[in-house]
């Protein structure tokens, strides 16, 4: 009989490729998709480079960028490079890392993609067939190197309980079954082989070792940057707050002082294919090709990043806890990884939530923080092992795993064309959705006003109403939703009358906003929606304000009365006002718009 680990490997492999290959008709709504774009988002950014080199032979203009939007569509405009300033040329956004761990894959798609039909163009079918295949076999490949790190430290069944935790109770599921050709998953699997590499390399000190480690942290940072990192952990690997662990460690280097040289300068040799390509399109040797984007090194998003219901690590991947507390355990089992680990957890932690941009593109549970479960595998095996010996609390622990790994799977399918917006949760609507696979359309607007009334109103009290008949309340939009005329917003009409409402705190704990409405086109990227905004006003100065789009919950042409409620500010205030704003391209229409107050 085959072992736990070996089993739980398989499984997870399975698993993983099986979901790849054909989940695109297991997701809410696959069935009017057609086939998965691999190459689209970031992804068609790390991929650029490939393209514009051996297709186009044209890495200074990318001429062919808008053949490749108007043909495949990997963003809805142009986002993988800019013009420099100094030279007129395209910059890629994005570092040339993935490209070269695309390449070989890339070259196999090119041989074959005209033989078999297909345009020889870098996007057609064979292309994206190649990197879904690669990151496949990059995330089976990362596993079993994981369990090879694991099995001989820690044992079967907590190696095997480790990778099921993984796999199934983290976003590591979907940034490499839905998600592989992003950074992640590869960098996931370099840093497993990191981890082999190190202790092998103290164990036993060779050129070849060196080597592979210093090529495989060039090629990490290559990849991203914030991955300089990972030196970190062949660089502590063994060390303890005590002086005679640091001055052996001292002697160490000094003794190999030329293993040390070799692994800088391959890493420095990988590394350095960058600024050969920047000073090829640009002239500059460094770009900060990510422009406006940057870090917040005094205030870093650590409590929203880890925690918010908009994207929070630990929220969204719970079992992670585990990993966390792990550390006292790994410290008694694994001496030489604990503070290496540790050091390196904490300032990735740190690094990662410090980028401005910490929601990352409205990922599913921070998608940054995907590749060091290479590293927290270790603190994770380490509490397994712990727990296999503490009934217990090993029984405690198979239910939160059982539950956290059904929220985390649930979480999954909900991501892709169900009720999740990643990116964009609130409190209220994560509240409301939580377990379930389907909720009423109007629900969305939680993710908006972040309050969810579900008691019963006392003492309800009209604050406003507005039927839009009258030849102030703005454009007349025909037909009408109710009687002669309703609120027209399109980009002629960008705005409302702004009413006032004569109201102060104390009067009511609840407003309920609502409105019949309809638009011309359905949900539209955040912020390209025409709005109802409600604000609470103290003289001139906003007290609390919100703003709904209604066009979340409503389907084209279709008229709808829509709800949500807004809980009234502590704050003092005098009055309320209401206007409605258009954004986006879509003709909207309200009508019989109303604020109710009342109680709890």
């Amino acid at each position: 009989m085959k072992s736990p680990s070996w089993l739980a490997w398989l499984f997870c492999s399975l698993f993983i490729v099986s979901v790849g290959l054909v989940g695109n008709h297991l997701v809410p709504g696959s069935s009017d998709r057609g086939p998965v774009r691999v190459i689209a988002w970031d992804v068609s950014g790390y991929y650029l480079y490939l393209p514009a080199i051996f297709i186009h032979h044209d890495l200074k203009e990318l001429r062919f960028h808008e053949q490749m939007l108007h043909d495949y569509a990997p963003t809805p405009d142009f986002q993988q490079a800019f013009q420099h300033p100094g030279s007129g040329h395209y910059v890629m956004k994005y570092s040339a890392g993935m490209a070269v761990q695309y390449l070989p894959f890339f070259l196999v798609a090119h041989a074959l993609a005209a033989p078999l039909g297909y345009p020889a163009d870098g996007f057609s079918p064979p292309y994206q067939i190649a990197l879904l295949v690669a990151s496949l076999l990059v995330a089976v490949l990362g596993l079993a190197l994981v369990r090879r790190a694991l099995l001989p430290r820690f044992g079967e069944w907590p190696t095997a309980l480790t990778l099921l935790a993984i796999v199934l109770g983290t976003n590591y599921f979907n940034y490499t079954a839905l998600g592989g050709a992003m950074t992640h998953n590869w960098l996931f699997t370099w840093y497993v082989v990191l981890l082999l590499l190190t202790p092998a390399f103290y164990e036993r000190p060779t050129l070849g070792r060196a080597l592979a480690i210093g090529a495989t942290v060039g090629l990490m940072v290559l990849t991203r940057p914030s991955e300089i990192l990972a030196a970190l952990i062949p660089l502590l690997w063994g060390l303890r707050l005590a002086w005679p662990v640091v001055r052996e460690r001292l002697a160490f280097w000094r003794q190999h002082a030329g293993l040390l040289l070799a692994a800088g300068l391959v890493g420095g040799a990988v590394l350095g294919i960058q600024p050969l390509y920047w000073h090829y399109v640009s002239g500059d040797w460094v770009v900060y090709s990510y422009q406006g984007q940057g870090f917040s090194w005094f205030h870093p998003h650590l409590i929203v990043g880890i925690f918010s219901f908009k994207s929070g690590w630990l929220l969204y991947s719970p079992i992670l806890v585990v990993a966390l507390v792990g550390f006292w355990a790994l410290r008694r089992q694994q001496a030489a990884a604990f503070w290496p680990m540790l050091v390196f957890i904490g300032l990735f932690i740190y690094v990662t939530f410090a980028w401005d941009e910490w929601l990352y593109g409205g990922s599913l549970g921070q998608r940054a923080m995907v590749q060091s479960y290479a590293v927290l595998a270790w603190p994770f095996a380490a509490a397994h092992a712990w727990l296999l010996t503490r009934r217990p609390w090993l029984l405690a622990y198979i239910g939160f795993a059982a539950l956290t790994c059904y929220y985390n799977l649930w979480l999954t399918y909900q991501a892709h064309g169900g009720m999740l917006v990643v990116g964009q949760m609130s409190r209220a609507y994560w509240w409301r959705i939580l377990g379930h696979n389907s909720v009423p359309a109007e629900a969305r607007l939680l993710l908006d006003t972040d309050y969810d009334f579900t008691g019963t109103p006392r003492n309800s009290r009209l604050l406003w109403q507005q039927d839009f008949e009258t030849s102030d309340s703005g454009a007349c939009g025909q037909p009408a939703l109710k009687d002669k005329c309703s609120l027209l917003l399109d980009n002629d009409h960008p705005h409302s009358p702004e009413y006032t409402i004569a109201a102060r705190s104390g009067q009511f704990k609840w407003v309920q906003g609502s409105a019949l409405a309809s638009s011309t086109e359905g949900e539209q990227p955040e912020g390209k929606m025409t709005q109802f905004v409600v604000r609470f006003c103290q003289g001139s100065r906003i007290v609390r304000e919100r703003t709904v789009q209604f066009q979340r919950a409503l389907q084209p042409n279709w008229p709808q009365e829509l709800h949500f409620y807004i809980k009234a500010p502590h704050e003092e205030f005098d009055h309320i006002t209401v206007v409605f704003l258009h954004y986006g391209q879509a003709t909207v229409r309200f009508d019989d718009a109303q604020l109710t107050g009342f109680d709890d």
